[in-house]
């Protein structure tokens, strides 16, 4: 019998309910945005902790975009902001920041900063910080299909070549492996285009507290959750 592993090697979080918390403190969203920065900070310590050795945060879907143009801005400089103030940090701590997602949309100054952070970190050996940026999984998809068609055209790529690991390393998280447990907070029930292909058989965990709030007891017990489940892969 297969023996549960205490703890996951990567951990994906949806980091849902900024505007919920905001909202009931009749804060600004801003300020929702501002605590959950916080949360992330915590929640990527722990996790460092713990020995995890991937963490992937969904920071800003494709679909975020829609939103107005204001709290789009808000965020754009807070994610900014974070990554020039902590890449010492996260630097110091031997964590390894990338950033996946299509960032043609994003501002120049915050595409400096992810160049910047990935460049300093890029050495390190101890956790990967995955930041999904603009991310969609079906948009992932079909990028990875173009790719794959690209590279049969230019005769990189057979058809007897292509296979699920194939089609993986054409994927934005080609280096990364599947994230054994998804996280997801403030009651919503779906993975809203995260990781669609990457999570055929990842654990999911829900919980109602919004992501302000998400602190490292929370965190401890969705590792609780992971440990007492039972991994059968299909088999």
């Amino acid at each position: 019998m297969d023996i549960p592993k205490e703890y996951p090697d990567h951990i994906a979080i949806i980091m849902d309910g900024n505007g919920r918390w905001a909202k009931s403190k009749k804060l600004p969203v801003a300020m929702g945005h501002k605590q959950g920065a916080e949360s992330a900070r915590k929640i990527i310590n722990a996790a460092q902790k713990k020995g995890i050795k991937y963490l992937t945060l969904y920071a800003f879907s494709s679909e975020n975009w829609n939103r107005p143009q204001k709290e789009i801005d808000n965020l754009m400089k807070l994610l900014d902001y974070y990554l020039r103030s902590e890449k010492k940090s996260l630097d110091k701590s031997n964590i390894k920041i990338h950033v996946i997602g299509n960032l043609e949309k994003i501002p120049e100054s915050l595409r400096n900063s992810i160049k910047e952070a990935e460049e300093k970190t890029s050495s390190n050996t101890g956790m990967s910080l995955v930041i999904a940026l603009s991310y969609g999984g079906r948009q992932e998809i079909v990028d990875a299909a173009k790719n794959m068609l690209l590279a049969y055209k230019n005769g990189e790529l057979s058809i007897e070549d292509i296979n699920e690991k194939t089609f993986t390393s054409f994927l934005y998280t080609a280096r990364i492996p599947d994230p054994d447990l998804l996280i997801r907070t403030s009651g919503e029930l779906r993975i809203s285009n995260f990781l669609l292909w990457q999570s055929a058989y990842t654990e999911f965990y829900f919980t109602p507290v919004n992501w302000p709030d998400f602190k490292e007891e929370n965190f401890e017990d969705a590792l609780l959750h992971f440990k007492l489940r039972k991994r059968n892969y299909g088999k």
